[in-house]
């Protein structure tokens, strides 16, 4: 009897840890071969377009974080607007963008010392097997896949099993210069006079450089003092 129940729960030991092994690698399959969307928004929403010849427009609007344009949908089809120089600000999703080069930055605050951000994705190729039966991304990345149309810039679907990597690049505009920083290193040394203060105010407020609203607290206090 004794054997019987030791054989038993033998098998039963067996069963579990297969179909635990099972489970991890279907879930493993599942987490890195899911496409990301490239858009920033889930969906395309309802948007006001200031433009700088003072009439407004109402459109749906996403931005792409891959090719740094906002796109449209006309006609059942995905477009770039193609001459952001002429739009002042897109109010999007409780946000403020404007155009910035080529490409739209969300602006998270406005004072002497400006703080924008710009969302910054990039196309990954699923990834190959390696040597210990797992998947390694690729290192090359790959721009998002367009197509020129008479009517602009068209939008191309992400193929399967594509990943988008996205990355947060803040900017500060100081005396009509542009900064970027993504790391409190980078940061410091936009404003080395200040440094002492700075990191002060990191550490007692504990400023996480992935928080937007941790930024936002740090520029604020940057503006409060003497530059």
């Amino acid at each position: 009897m004794k054997s019987f129940n030791l054989r038993f729960i033998a098998e039963r030991t067996i069963i579990m840890v297969i179909f635990l092994s099972l489970f991890i690698v279907l879930k493993s399959q599942n987490t890195f071969n899911r496409s990301s969307s490239q858009y920033l928004f889930p969906d395309f929403t309802t948007a006001n377009a200031k433009m700088k010849s003072k009439k407004n427009q109402t459109i749906n609007l996403n931005y792409n974080t891959v090719s740094g344009k906002m796109v449209y949908v006309q006609n059942g089809k995905r477009y770039d607007i193609v001459n952001p120089a002429m739009v002042d600000t897109i109010y999007l999703q409780n946000g403020r963008f404007v155009p910035v080069e080529n490409a739209f930055y969300e602006v998270l605050l406005i004072a002497p010392i400006s703080l924008f951000i710009q969302y910054c994705g990039k196309l990954l190729p699923a990834g190959t097997q390696d040597g210990y039966g797992g998947n390694s991304q690729l290192s090359s990345t790959t721009r998002l896949a367009s197509l020129q149309s008479s009517s602009g810039t068209v939008n191309m679907e992400l193929p399967p099993d594509y990943l988008i990597k996205v990355e947060d690049v803040y900017w500060i505009r100081k005396d009509s210069n542009m900064m970027s920083f993504q790391n409190e290193r980078q940061f410091l040394k936009i404003f080395p006079s200040k440094e002492r203060e700075l990191k002060q105010f990191i550490k007692q407020n504990r400023i996480k450089f992935d928080d937007h609203s941790n930024i936002i607290r740090l520029v604020e206090f940057i503006n409060t003092l003497d530059q």
